[in-house]
């Protein structure tokens, strides 16, 4: 599976070297790192996820090519601390590379490596440092050869835009990955519908849904988890989780698991104690109806804003029946009259990272289409800030957010998250049921 994805990369690439680094192994604070995650372009080439590793890699014909990892070396003392390592022979051993060599060879054989090519293909400014080592030894190279008048440095070329092309349509081994992560992340946030209870901190349900995360399989999260009641619904990118949820309060929870490099993303809103007031229902109920609209617009050759488009048209009509807007539907949408309180996107590409790789253009400019094997997500909401006189009393301190995972397919779009309910009855009845 790997080689053939490095196989279709080189081939989009064309001849040339591909020079490609994995994330580095920062420090958080003092001499404590962060828990380390495999960059997602060389685990997707690859599956390697050790720190301090680079692959090197260029196609040998239409069908061939040669793939080498540098790798961090057996070192006994250092495993006693960190663990086992692959090695170099378990490097090709293991992920089917052709050669393998340590990390530490990296400078000297790719001196040799670069001399056989005159397009290398590397993403310049992510590590300046790296850069300029290359370019000293692409320097050294030129002077070895300096009768013949070489170029200081082979023509470079950034791999990244047609890496994130890949990545974009999912193979059917990264949509089961994906399935499993959305039921994962659906059995926490029904873990968290049951389990939250007036009283209780935010943190102590964010807790609710990650050891579900980790009892079924997930060794970590997507993202930071937003578990935000009340007011601090209203807040976007909410992560502090630590006040009081008091009965009566809705509880926004955007939480995702991973499994083997592949997140899921699900929000779900819920009411804490009891069921929904009726301004929180009538409110909830205009974000579920834009949600369900927008994912019946996820088609084959529909624009990737297309859910966007359709969550603007359908919630400008409910906030005028909410007693927000005023005026004809039409107007409105035009003036963008409802972007006060609902002021994202709808969709965002997912995969490896949260805010997968993809461009949203297409080369003219204009929107990209939806092809099969797609996935986004599809996050209306609508957020009234407790200090904003101009909605309706009731409705200030409410904030909504509901969303899904939604692959594309030639048939219509299939929901990966459809393990968490999102209907009035049935969150009412987890809910209450739980508590």
């Amino acid at each position: 599976m790997y080689a053939k994805r490095r196989q279709r990369l080189l081939n989009r690439l064309g001849d040339g070297m591909l020079i490609l680094p994995t994330a580095p192994h920062a420090i958080r604070n003092g001499d404590v790192h962060y828990s380390f995650r495999a960059g997602s372009d060389l685990h997707y080439l690859t599956g390697f996820d050790e720190p301090n590793s680079l692959l090197v890699a260029w196609r040998t014909g239409a069908a061939t090519h040669r793939s080498v990892l540098f790798v961090p070396p057996r070192d006994r003392a250092r495993e006693i601390w960190d663990g086992p390592r692959a090695g170099v022979r378990g490097a090709v051993k293991q992920f089917g590379v052709d050669e393998a060599f340590a990390i530490e060879q990296l400078w000297e054989k790719l001196g040799e490596l670069l001399g056989a090519h005159a397009r290398v293909f590397h993403t310049l400014a992510r590590d300046p440092a790296f850069d300029r080592r290359l370019l000293q030894v692409c320097a050294h190279n030129a002077a070895k050869q300096r009768r013949g008048n070489p170029p200081a440095h082979p023509v470079l070329e950034d791999p990244l835009p047609a890496i994130a092309d890949l990545r974009l349509i999912k193979d059917a081994d990264e949509l089961a990955r994906m399935a499993v992560a959305a039921r994962i992340t659906a059995r926490g946030h029904c873990r968290a519908m049951q389990g939250a209870a007036p009283g209780m901190i935010e943190y102590e349900v964010q807790s609710l849904v990650e050891t579900e995360f980790r009892n079924q399989g997930s060794a970590r999260n997507g993202y930071d988890s937003i578990v935000a009641s009340g007011p601090n619904a209203c807040i976007l990118h909410y992560v502090k989780n630590d006040r009081r949820i008091r009965r009566g309060e809705l509880l926004l929870i955007d939480a995702g698991a991973e499994w083997e490099h592949y997140t899921a993303d699900i929000t779900r809103t819920f009411p804490v104690g009891g069921g929904f007031s009726e301004p929180q229902k009538a409110v909830y109920a205009a974000v579920l109806k834009a949600q369900k609209a927008a994912i019946r617009s996820v088609k084959e050759g529909a624009t990737w804003d297309a859910p966007h488009k359709t969550c603007l048209r359908v919630l400008t009509r409910e906030l005028i029946a909410l007693g927000v807007l005023r005026g004809r539907p039409d107007s409105l949408l035009k003036k963008g009259a409802c972007r006060t309180w609902f002021m994202h996107g709808t969709s965002h590409w997912l995969g490896m990272d949260v805010h997968d790789a993809g461009t949203y253009q297409e080369p003219d400019g204009k929107p990209l289409r939806l092809r099969a094997g797609m996935v986004l997500t599809v996050e209306p909401g609508l957020y009234f800030d407790r200090r904003d006189t101009s909605v309706p009393k009731e409705l200030r301190g409410i904030g909504v957010r509901i969303e899904d995972d939604v692959v594309v397919e030639k048939r219509g779009p299939r929901v990966l998250t459809d393990g968490v309910p999102k209907e009035i009855r049935e969150i009412e009845a987890l809910c209450v049921g739980g508590g």
